[in-house]
């Protein structure tokens, strides 16, 4: 059975001509609405998951942009300051915003989800924060080859890396403390 509305259309059309002159509960009316809620909610959740999984398609293009001129791997205390400098990449917006700020008035919107952004990573890089192995020079090579999408992420391996330096093998994509 054909599902989407361009596929409906085009079968209701060849069977009667011109579809603009449908009864409001016929058959035909029915099947094009099923398949316009139907593509209506395939946009919807097609959009709210590439939503969800941008934030880890910008931490790692962070990553690459910042290791483009290495060539050979990183250490751990290399690879933590990278952490740390991807982290605290807002502050300097905050500071303005809170500069900016009359005496006295509320935080705005934009200063609020940033300083809970910042928040939000520095306890994960507490408990374990999810990035590329830049410690394999392999990794860094497909780092540097790595086009923006988000399915050709899987060729690269990630780590969750912690405040004290542990490192644990992660998966891809990042579930929990995978």
């Amino acid at each position: 059975m054909a599902k989407s509305l361009q596929k409906v259309h085009k079968q209701i059309s060849k069977k009667r001509g011109v579809v603009d002159a449908l009864h409001e509960n016929s058959r035909d009316a029915r099947r094009l609405r099923r398949a316009g809620a139907r593509d209506d909610k395939l946009a919807r959740v097609a959009s709210v998951t590439a939503k969800a999984r941008q934030s880890y398609v910008d931490r790692v293009a962070f990553f690459q942009e910042n290791t483009k001129d290495i060539s050979s791997s990183l250490t751990d205390s290399e690879l933590a300051e990278i952490v740390n400098k991807f982290i605290n990449r807002s502050v300097p917006e905050i500071e303005q915003l809170r500069q900016e700020r009359r005496k006295g008035r509320p935080p705005s919107k934009r200063e609020e989800a940033l300083s809970q952004r910042t928040d939000m990573e520095n306890k994960e890089f507490k408990t374990g924060f999810w990035a590329p192995d830049l410690t394999q020079e392999e990794v860094l090579k497909n780092l540097a080859l790595w086009n923006g999408d988000w399915s050709s992420l899987s060729r690269i391996k990630f780590i969750r890396l912690t405040t004290d330096g542990t490192k644990h093998p992660s998966n891809f994509p990042p579930k929990g403390l995978s």
